[in-house]
């Protein structure tokens, strides 16, 4: 086909190697320019969804090469699941993220701190969206509002799918030109929420299993341009949320720690056993939850010890794409 000049373009979906673009064209399927895979070693540097990208399209429009990828402004990242210590880019270039915790199965503060972590890793604006309160009472719901406040200064909106309540608040903080994300759970909702959302029921949703599980399958990730000019992106649901190398991000969820042990006698304080130590002091009076801190300590620990397995592991693949590239240029020879 004929090869007109490069545009910019964004990244909408991407399935095992396979990736859409969107452009003022439309949206095309597409594949990565070889230079770009063989240049990385590195899964994370490789495009995701929300990326921009700059590329080149065939067949009238159709298809397209991705020949380079542009710096990110902001990400949403974890580490893979399972053994493996790599990072597995989410999303890209976003704008707020939507964490969605539901009243029900999935109320999980825990599980909501190490989402916070991830948005702070990233710079990306978090918003906590608690679906289901159809099914609790308005005291239930109050007390579990207060739970996610002591966690995080971020908006909490309590929405039900099922009476449409807080849906026009949740509206309202999807920005015009804005990119936002839907970060949860299995079966807290989002499919449908997205289906209100569109108001049309476009993606399949599953019944929620006797685990409390849901059961429906996101595997693309999927970039939706809604009515009002916002784009959303749609993840699957994580069942695992390991974190690498963010302690900067745990330190800004963890802020009021921060402040604490700013007032600890010593400046490298472990705030284990050392004396005149602030968030001790802290925990004792009831300031400060023991869950809280452990929490933090638990989260710090795991960062730190992933990213040494993380950059050891990619010492180790660099060296061995530079003997796999020194193999090729000799076979050349």
């Amino acid at each position: 086909g004929t090869l007109d000049g490069s545009k910019s373009a964004r990244v909408s979906a991407v399935d095992r190697g396979a990736y859409r673009v969107l452009s003022e064209k439309g949206e095309a399927t597409a594949e990565l320019a070889g230079r770009l895979t063989y240049m990385s070693d590195d899964p994370a540097e490789l495009p995701c969804v929300g990326d921009w990208v700059i590329v080149r399209f065939y067949n009238e429009g159709g298809e397209a090469i991705i020949h380079q990828m542009l710096p990110r402004r902001t990400f949403l990242r974890r580490k893979t699941a399972g053994e493996s210590v790599d990072l597995q880019m989410i999303a890209a270039n976003i704008d707020i993220a939507f964490i969605v915790q539901s009243c029900h199965f999935d109320f999980n503060p825990r599980r909501l701190e190490r989402y916070l972590v991830m948005a702070a890793d990233g710079h990306v604006e978090p918003v906590v969206l608690l679906t289901k309160t159809d099914l609790v009472s308005v005291e239930e719901l109050e007390e579990k509002i207060a739970a996610l406040a002591a966690l995080t200064t971020a908006r909490i909106l309590p929405l039900s799918n099922v009476s449409g309540d807080g849906f026009e608040a949740f509206h309202q903080a999807l920005p015009t030109g804005k990119t936002c994300c839907l970060l949860g759970s299995s079966g807290v909702g989002k499919t449908t929420l997205i289906n209100r959302l569109m108001g049309r029921e476009t993606f399949a949703t599953g019944g929620v299993s006797g685990t409390g599980e849901g059961t429906h399958t996101t595997t693309r990730r999927q970039l939706i341009l809604l009515d009002q000019g916002s784009l959303l992106i749609d993840t699957p649901g994580m069942r695992e949320l390991g974190i690498v190398g963010v302690g900067d991000g745990v330190d800004a969820s963890f802020s009021e720690l921060a402040q604490l042990a700013s007032r600890c006698r010593y400046a490298d304080c472990s705030h284990a056993h050392e004396p005149g130590c602030a968030v001790r002091a802290a925990i004792e009076t009831g300031e400060l939850s023991a869950e809280r801190f452990a929490s933090y300590l638990k989260l710090r620990k795991e960062s730190d010890f992933h990213e040494l397995s993380y950059l050891d592991k990619r010492k180790k693949d660099k060296a061995f794409s530079r003997m796999v590239k020194t193999a090729k240029k000799l076979k050349k020879h």
